[in-house]
């Protein structure tokens, strides 16, 4: 499997705090069948003020240290970026990691609030695909205003955005409502993968094999298959920051 959704990089947002902590969701992720981490870490103005060289220089210091591992692990990182104005900004001067191709845009990662959709979310959608810009919307089914009302995602549906749901959302981690849309948005052929969004090693662990075994319980390995390995290895092979322990 791979995992393009992950917080691995160490006390650069609310992921992991330490090394050692990386290292057990690192080995965690292998032993249930993850080949491939992207490491995501926010960039949510105000909050968790990320940007290229910082994100860079966390992985940097985690490649350093998997230089003398036996696991055979691929890394790369992007970002999860929070929706705001800023973001044309960054994409102007070059500054938003992004998690690789989709039929030839760079793909990013974006994050609504929990809470709502942003009004004007479809007008900076529209400026971002003028821009080459392809967004993957990250977990949409633990967002609040689409438990209520599901048919807000209708214009990021006709614009071909992507949907990332989260592993932990179909096994009811987040609630019977982010569970329900989870399914639901599978069943409807809706979900471009599934990945784990893992924070940590209690509260917010990697799921994928659970996960993956219910997709595959439901439906068919087939489609397991294509929301947690062939289509996000597609979009992994195509980033630039690829590493792989030797």
């Amino acid at each position: 499997m791979i995992d393009l959704h992950s917080h691995i990089l160490v006390n650069i947002d609310d992921g992991a705090s330490s090394m050692d902590e990386t290292i057990t969701m690192i080995n965690q992720s292998l032993e249930s069948g993850v080949t491939k981490i992207l490491a995501t870490p926010h960039i949510h103005l105000g909050t968790f003020d990320n940007d290229m060289h910082i994100i860079k220089g966390a992985f940097t210091k985690l490649t350093e240290h998997l230089q003398t591992s036996e696991n055979k692990i691929s890394l790369a990182y992007a970002a999860e970026v929070r929706i705001c104005p800023e973001i044309m900004i960054l994409a102007k001067t070059k500054q938003l990691p992004f998690m690789g191709k989709w039929l030839g845009n760079d793909v990013l990662l974006l994050e609504f609030p929990h809470s709502h959709i942003p009004p004007g979310s479809e007008k900076l959608i529209d400026w971002l695909l003028k821009n080459n810009i392809q967004p993957m919307i990250a977990h949409p089914e633990r967002n609040r205003d689409l438990w209520e009302f599901p048919e807000l995602l209708r214009p990021f549906k006709q614009r071909d955005c992507l949907f990332q749901i989260t592993a932990s959302s179909l096994l009811g981690d987040f609630g019977d409502r982010s569970q329900q849309l989870a399914w639901q948005m599978i069943e409807k052929q809706e979900v471009t993968i599934v990945a784990s969004d893992m924070h940590n090693l209690k509260r917010r662990p990697s799921k994928m094999k659970e996960a993956f075994e219910d997709v595959k319980s439901r439906f068919s390995e087939n489609v397991a298959k294509k929301l947690f390995v062939e289509t996000p290895d597609l979009i992994f092979q195509s980033n630039s920051t690829i590493w792989t322990a030797q």
